[in-house]
């Protein structure tokens, strides 16, 4: 996959007819609401358009006639329909029935446009609800090496602030855009029908709008996508910073941070300063072009006027279509950074929807497993997070169904790579991986996963109540499994000296708890889902003796009957184990149960004897406190 974070950094224009088409895809769907919405438009328009060809009627036949010019066409009709109703008798009969029908036509384009934005609108809330699943559907099959890169504020950006801008143009964009569209069509169409001429001289000085609308477009675009790039950088920034607000007022680093988010506040307000060149000037030039397009009918038409060559209503209608036409225009340009805004979210959503996920693509024939039993080879296996930098170097070992099997070393030798490339997290550069002698990258990838359980250090823990974070969704273990997992893992005492039990809501991440209770629900949840092979990561880090020796309770009763990988930092907490590995630079350097490894008087010898010393000290410490 590209990376979405030097993306952010380069900002790339693609074509607009590319990014519609794109956005065609997610109207599709939604087709008869759209073509309902074109049908409302084409009726409401000529309504709209009511008043230069009343105006015209009322001027020439009932205002200022000129008998030399006989009424045809919609005037006749005008005529035809006073005289009808018994408003044709006098002029001023004549301009009442006129207004009936101008007001006639208001209320009609009135209704007509109200049906069209609420099916527009309808439509619009749809298509980005549509969008909003699929961006989340796609950032949770993600490989984990896009959020290693890829901070979550960037892709929270995408969901949140992105899409609100596309919010726009799908609703009132396209609510104003097949409106504006159809003005003008029915306004040249009505032009070209009363008097060709003056509709050249009016169209005359399109060309000038086309080449500001060039103009606009090529100048505008890369600098709205840095705009969207950096409110990309300063919600990272924030997410960051305010998870991690308390190590900041510890280290006493608030003013420093304040500067850096200074730093990027500045680059984005400089990124907004770049639009206001185009913001500012597109507008006032489209006014003007519309004033000298007017000035054209007053002096072309009116000098046709004097000559008798067309009427003093059909002057004065053309000056009114010239800025209905121009309106619409008008209208578009004061979207027109909107528009530009969204576009630039859009490539930045489909970007991220368009981004390959190689490392956790399905080979070409998947094997299923209906229960694992456990056993785990790694073949001569080599690894890089970074091309040339080998984490794993030539790492073979076979752990035998139901064994329990220590990874230790110092921080950095490769032990939680290990667990990362059994789950597919990552896939292997060299060598391979097995589970009951199947390829793991044959298997596939939910299959896999369903045959792993984890707990981490720091176990994560989700804003709801406590018996859903253990369940995690899963229908399929009851309330009671639930509370049974916890208590054998010793979690369910003090989970019921919680206010609410089980139905006690957590905070976020579970704020509320300690790392040693956050720990046992980690200990709960494994063991409720119940599967073939644990995996412990460090997972006795960080906690208090008395609550060591529960979770090390926990532990013997989590790996009973089950494939175990423990990596731990606390040797003590592995002696137990039928194997331990021991890593060193990416390398297997040492393998052997404790005695054995002891008695050998390397690494782990090494290891041993340091966490021995750390732990004397910290004794005389606490004795020292205690005095």
């Amino acid at each position: 996959m590209s990376d979405l974070h030097e993306e952010d950094a380069t900002v790339t224009v693609q074509p607009d007819l590319q990014l519609f088409r794109r956005l065609l895809g997610y109207i599709w769907p939604h087709k008869w609401h759209a073509i309902l919405a074109v049908v409302l438009s084409s009726l409401s328009a000529p309504l709209v358009l009511a008043a230069p060809p009343l105006t015209k009627a009322a001027v020439d036949l009932f205002i200022a006639p000129d008998s030399s010019i006989q009424p045809a066409g919609l005037d006749l009709l005008l005529k035809m329909g006073a005289e009808s109703v018994g408003l044709g008798e006098t002029r001023h009969q004549g301009i009442l029935f006129i207004a009936i029908v101008f007001l006639a036509a208001t209320a009609g384009a009135f209704l007509l446009r109200y049906f069209e934005i609420r099916v527009i609108g309808r439509m619009g809330q749809r298509i980005l609800f549509d969008l909003r699943d699929s961006i989340f559907s796609k950032a949770q099959y993600l490989p984990i090496s896009v959020y290693d890169r890829v901070s979550t504020g960037r892709l929270m950006t995408r969901l949140t602030a992105d899409v609100d801008s596309l919010n726009e143009l799908l609703t009132s964009g396209v609510v104003g855009a097949i409106g504006n569209l159809m003005m003008i069509f029915y306004v040249v169409a009505w032009m070209l029908w009363v008097n060709w001429r003056l509709a050249a001289v009016s169209l005359a000085i399109l060309p000038l709008l086309i080449l500001l609308a060039i103009w606009f477009r090529l100048g505008a675009r890369p600098r709205f996508g840095a705009v969207r790039a950096g409110i990309a950088n300063i919600n990272s920034f924030l997410s960051e910073r305010l998870t991690g607000v308390q190590i900041i007022q510890l280290f006493n680093r608030e003013e420093e941070e304040a500067e850096r988010f200074d730093q990027i506040n500045d680059r984005y307000l400089q990124a907004n300063f770049g639009t206001v060149v185009y913001t500012a000037g597109f507008h006032p030039l489209v006014e003007i072009i519309q004033a000298v397009g007017v000035a054209l009918i007053i002096l072309f038409g009116g000098g046709q006027a004097i000559r008798g060559v067309v009427s003093i209503g059909t002057v004065i209608a053309f000056v009114q279509l010239t800025r209905a036409f121009y309106e619409p225009i008008s209208e578009i340009s004061e979207k027109y950074n909107a528009l530009q805004a969204a576009l630039a979210s859009a490539e930045r959503i489909f970007r991220l929807l368009d981004s390959s996920a190689p490392a956790v693509a399905a080979r070409s024939e998947v094997k299923r497993i209906d229960a694992a039993r456990g056993r785990i080879e790694f073949r001569n296996v080599w690894f890089a997070y970074d091309e040339g930098e080998w984490v794993l170097k030539n790492v073979s070992f076979i752990i035998e169904a139901g064994d329990r099997v220590a990874f230790v070393g110092h921080t950095g030798a490769g032990k939680t790579t290990i667990t990362n490339l059994l789950l597919r997290f990552y896939e292997v550069q060299r060598g391979q991986i097995l589970l009951d002698d199947i390829d793991i990258g044959d298997i596939d990838l939910q299959e896999l996963r369903s045959s792993f359980s984890i707990v981490l250090q720091d176990v994560f823990l989700f804003s709801t109540d406590m018996t859903s974070n253990i369940r995690l969704g899963n229908e399929g273990i009851t309330d009671e499994m639930v509370e049974s997992a916890a208590r054998e893992v010793h979690a369910g005492a003090f989970i019921s000296r919680l206010q609410h039990g089980y139905r006690t809501e957590l905070h976020e991440r579970g704020s509320q708890l300690s790392g040693g209770q956050r720990q046992l629900i980690g200990f709960s949840r494994a063991l409720a889902f119940n599967r073939p092979v644990l995996i412990l990561d460090e997972a006795t880090s960080s906690v208090d003796p008395e609550t060591e020796m529960l979770i090390h309770n926990a532990i013997e009763r989590l790996m009973a009957g089950r494939t175990s990988l423990i990596i731990a930092h606390r040797l003590s907490t592995i002696r137990s184990v039928d194997r331990i590995i021991v890593m060193h630079k990416g390398e297997i350097c040492e393998e052997g149960d404790h005695d054995s490894l002891i008695a050998l008087r390397g690494i782990y010898w090494r290891l041993c004897q340091l966490q021995f010393e750390r732990r004397l000290k910290r004794s005389a410490a606490d004795i020292g406190a205690c005095d």
